[in-house]
């Protein structure tokens, strides 16, 4: 062999060599960033007191009252700081968090799921600046990784789950975050542009048309009825079949069959709360117009509230925050001035939970099911169990003294009942 050949020879071995080397440094941060259980148990804590919490710290700092241009903190606890995180990260990852703080310091561990019932977990550690935190160090699994690559591969990852990270980050509202010891302090400051720009970041072109689409199908579906009434039964099916239409393989106006079904819920929510979607999205309010109609559900303007409610929130963060709020809602009823506890609109919430959790959890399912049902004439009763026969405008004490109170033994019974009612229903079986 001459001289060239030998070369040759040597670099191809080195090059073989090489490829063989990255391969095992791949395979050795699989193992090492690959877990066999989660970090981060999946939890059921969240409760009407940290809902209650939320609405307050919403109504103190509602954005449609700030003075442009003043300086504005927002305190929010370990406790809020968790569950804010919690909810993004069901929403968007599908994953399960926990927030702990310290003085100057903030450690976020995350459990996402993995091929093969195996678990990345990830836990990241941010430090205090002037400014923003930023991130210290992080780790996935046993993998230890450089700080600068967080950033990158986060919003990498927010990119494939649809969230407009660089977009929100341009929105230069928020002028510095202090991590004090059980505690955070945002500090922000409101242009006179400052909410339109951050509509327009929260929504990702393609979700914007997708909802398009069922903002579309809304206006043609009521321009048919007449009066001022309309039963959900008329609505959710025919939005569904859209959904079903727009997530089947080889379309290519949709998406999945979770997102499709969450886009359904949310334009039908909107539309039976009497707000528009361009209090989401500003482009909306350039859509053509649904006729203004009442949604009833069982006779009752109220139900269609709690069901779809319920439902959205399920399908955009899971059962335990749906289920806080509907506990939430009737408790504040419950008190003086409010309507009164009611175990129907309970029984609603419930039902609509039910049907939320299914929209992502069995998205091509239920869409299946929902068809087949309207083929043999489905009806509200498919999906909304009977609820004539349940106590109603129960003001706190009598709910005290008849059921126990919340968590009571006679109040745990009657929840039974009402979530085998629910069980039983033609959809949820």
């Amino acid at each position: 062999m001459d001289g060239a050949g030998r070369a040759l020879n040597r670099a191809a071995r080195w090059g073989f060599g090489l490829l063989l080397l990255s391969l095992l440094a791949a395979l050795l941060a699989l193992w090492l960033a690959i877990d066999s259980a989660p970090s981060v148990a999946r939890r059921d804590d969240v409760s009407p007191a940290d809902i209650e919490r939320a609405v307050a710290v919403a109504r103190l700092h509602d954005p449609r009252r700030a003075a442009i241009g003043q300086l504005r903190r927002v305190p929010l606890s370990e406790r809020d700081i968790d569950l804010l995180v919690y909810h993004g990260a069901r929403r968007w990852l599908a994953a399960d968090t926990r927030v702990r703080l310290q003085p100057g310091r903030l450690r976020l561990q995350a459990s996402i799921g993995a091929p093969a019932g195996s678990w990345l977990n990830i836990d990241v550690t941010l430090r205090q600046t002037p400014q923003l935190p930023v991130v210290d160090s992080w780790r996935i699994g046993q993998l230890r990784l450089p700080a600068a690559l967080a950033l990158p591969l986060l919003r990498a990852l927010a990119a494939r789950r649809g969230v407009q990270a660089d977009a929100l980050l341009a929105v230069a509202w928020i002028e510095g975050v202090s991590l004090l010891d059980g505690r955070v302090v945002v500090s922000y400051r409101l242009g006179p542009d400052t909410l339109n720009r951050l509509r327009g970041a929260l929504v990702a072109p393609v979700d914007l048309q997708r909802l398009r689409a069922y903002s579309d199908r809304l206006a043609a579906l009521t321009s048919e009825v007449s009066g001022q009434e309309v039963s959900l039964a008329r609505l959710l099916p025919p939005l569904m079949a859209l959904a079903a239409e727009r997530s089947q393989v080889g379309s290519t106006a949709g998406g999945d069959a979770a997102t499709e079904n969450r886009a359904a819920l949310l334009a039908l929510t909107f539309y039976a709360n009497h707000r528009p979607l361009g209090l989401l999205a500003p482009a909306a309010y350039a859509w053509p117009r649904q006729r203004p109609l009442h949604v009833t559900l069982q006779q009752r303007r109220d139900f269609p509230l709690h069901f779809l409610i319920s439902a959205l929130i399920a399908a955009e963060s899971g059962t335990p925050l749906a289920d806080a709020v509907g506990l939430w809602k009737e408790l504040a009823d419950a008190r003086q001035g409010g309507s009164g506890f009611s175990f129907n609109d309970l029984a609603a919430d419930l039902a609509g939970t039910r049907f939320g959790e299914l929209a992502v959890r069995q998205p091509a399912q239920l869409q299946q099911r929902l068809k087949a049902l309207g083929a043999a004439g489905g009806k509200e009763s498919d999906w909304m169990p009977d609820a004539s026969d349940l106590p109603e405008s129960l003001g706190e004490a009598e709910l005290l003294a008849r059921y126990g109170g919340v968590g009571g033994a006679g109040y745990q019974r009657l929840l039974a009942d009402i979530e085998t009612r629910v069980a039983a229903l033609p959809l949820f079986r």
